[in-house]
């Protein structure tokens, strides 16, 4: 139930930040947006003490550990790839090309109007 709470309080935060953008509507540009920052932050903060905010932190954490045990493909495979995905589609793009146009004249030929 305390979670629950914090996690309101948290994006009540965020709404605050929201709502001072619109009431600063006189004032410079920068503090309206330091205020979107501001309530931003501050719920970041306060959703961090509950429970969901520390399984999301875990998550990113894990999420980066993972990503630095990925093999990255090198620059010459890259390379190859890219350029056998543009020859895949140049020759699908061809290929489908070809198909419309035989279906055009084959209409064109049904309907009695062939050039």
């Amino acid at each position: 139930m305390a979670d629950k709470i914090k996690f309101g309080f948290a994006i009540a935060l965020v709404i605050a930040g929201i709502v001072g953008y619109y009431q600063l509507s006189e004032h410079a540009l920068i503090l309206r947006v330091l205020s979107v920052l501001a309530g931003l932050g501050l719920g970041a903060a306060a959703a961090w003490f509950t429970a969901p905010g520390q399984e999301f932190y875990r998550f990113g954490q894990e999420a980066i550990a993972e990503t630095r045990r990925v093999v990255w493909p090198s620059r010459k495979e890259t390379w190859q790839t890219t350029l056998v995905v543009f020859a895949l589609v140049l020759v699908m793009g061809l290929f489908l090309w070809l198909v419309d146009w035989g279906l055009l004249v084959i209409v064109q030929r049904l309907m009695g109007r062939a050039e």
